[in-house]
Parts: C-alpha cells; sequence; structure tokens
C-alpha cells in the first residue's frame, strides 16, 4: 500500500507559465523525493503600467510518495 502527500508551492518566472512550473519542480526536488505529479491550480501575472507581463506566477500542488 502507498500513502502520498500533496504539498502546495508557489514559483515565478519572467520568461513563461512553463518556465515557473519548471523551476518550481525543480527547486521541490532538491528536497522531495518520489514526486508523482503536480497540478497547476492558480496561474497570476504581474503587469507594468501598459499591461505588459513582467512575471508568470504559478501554484502548484505536488503529490509525492511518502516512504
Amino acid at each position: 500500500m502507498s500513502v502520498a502527500k500533496v504539498i502546495e508551492i508557489s514559483a515565478s518566472s519572467k520568461t513563461s507559465m512553463e518556465e515557473a512550473v519548471k523551476s518550481g519542480l525543480r527547486k521541490v526536488s532538491e528536497t522531495v523525493k518520489n514526486i508523482q505529479g503536480a497540478w497547476v491550480n492558480e496561474i497570476k501575472v504581474a503587469t507594468d503600467g501598459d499591461g505588459n507581463v513582467l512575471e508568470w506566477r504559478v501554484n502548484l500542488r505536488v503529490t509525492f510518495i511518502v516512504q
């Protein structure tokens, strides 16, 4: 029988939403092992006064198997 745990993290990138997800998962994998997947449950952007995207921000729910 396996037991899974879900944690929530926030990550950001100046280039893309995909890069924000990848960088968040890379950082989490430094301390969390057995990552099985992640859900992007929120996407936000920071903008300048003209509406240009300055930064992509994502909230992720990361699932991993507990040893």
